[in-house]
């Protein structure tokens, strides 16, 4: 008989179109939550097979886990993945109920995106030591805050020169249409004289092949300190840095959910944050009166 976590699995690449990165992750979250129910029942509790899990072995794996110092934000997301695994069991009536509702996960703080200010932004894009295939990566990050994943995707069929957009394949194979400005169009052109126009991966290392992730993360690590950046720049902090733009000149949450490709608006929601903290932030520099207050 076919393992529940394995038919889980094949549903999760399946009917839910997961990424490899996502189904390792669920993979290895739930096969240490499947060792933990196996150690547990050695110690003679009750429980050596999924459909008798219940909710005290749910959080006494979460109390092992913590006691291993693992950090909540991890604690939260392996949770997660057994809540979900649990709700497909329910669903296909292998559990008379998802014993993982009742349980709550740690308390996590929210945290403020990390992004660049318009002049450190504006360093890092104009810096002129930068190469051809550089700045088009990063003016494409900037552009349509693409996910570095979906930057790597990229292939020369995507782009569309002639309308300003690039065919975006996002999670859960979701597709969508992002357009990227004048300044990102210049450079691709420029990179594009370079490159060719053979068919394959828009972005390609030295040898013709595809950048991969960890490429560009290095890529704009190294662009970032280039330029004089102190903090650390990822692909992701221009992510950000595309939506806290758009979200100061009055872009509409909604419009840029859809350009992110979230499938949530409360995800697009953390950007309104960091507009009030910056607000705060120059209220308090600007304001003649401001320090007054104890804090």
């Amino acid at each position: 008989m076919t393992h529940p976590l394995a038919v889980f699995l094949r549903y999760l690449a399946v009917e839910k179109n997961a990424s490899r990165h996502t189904l390792r992750s669920y993979r290895t979250d739930l096969r240490q939550f499947c060792d933990y129910l196996a150690t547990d029942s050695s110690r003679g509790a009750p429980a050596a097979t999924i459909d008798a899990v219940d909710t005290r072995q749910i959080r006494g794996w979460l109390a092992s886990l913590h006691g291993r110092g693992l950090d909540a934000t991890s604690i939260a997301r392996k949770l997660a993945a057994v809540r979900s695994w649990m709700r497909f069991l329910a669903r296909r009536g292998h559990l008379e109920r998802n014993p993982a509702l009742d349980v709550r996960g740690p308390r996590l703080g929210r945290k403020l995106v990390s992004f660049l200010p318009i002049d450190e932004s504006q360093a890092l894009l104009d810096d002129e030591s930068l190469g051809v295939r550089d700045r088009a990566v990063l003016e494409m990050l900037y552009a349509t805050g693409l996910r570095v994943s979906e930057l790597a995707g990229l292939t020369l069929a995507d782009v569309d020169a002639e309308t300003g957009t690039v065919r975006v394949i996002g999670k859960g194979r979701k597709e969508r249409i992002v357009p990227f400005g004048g300044k990102a169009a210049h450079a691709l052109e420029a990179y594009l004289a370079e490159r060719g126009t053979t068919r394959g991966a828009l972005f390609v290392g030295a040898r013709g092949r595809a950048l991969a992730v960890r490429s560009i993360y290095e890529l704009v690590r190294r662009c970032g300190r280039a330029s004089g950046i102190t903090r650390r720049v990822s692909p992701h902090t221009l992510r950000h840095t595309f939506a806290t733009h758009l979200l100061d000149r009055g872009a509409d949450l909604r419009l840029i959910q859809d350009l992110l490709g979230h499938s949530r608006l409360s995800t697009t929601q953390r950007y309104t944050h960091v507009g009030s903290a910056q607000l705060m932030k120059i209220y308090d520099q600007a304001h003649p009166r401001a320090r007054s207050k104890s804090r």
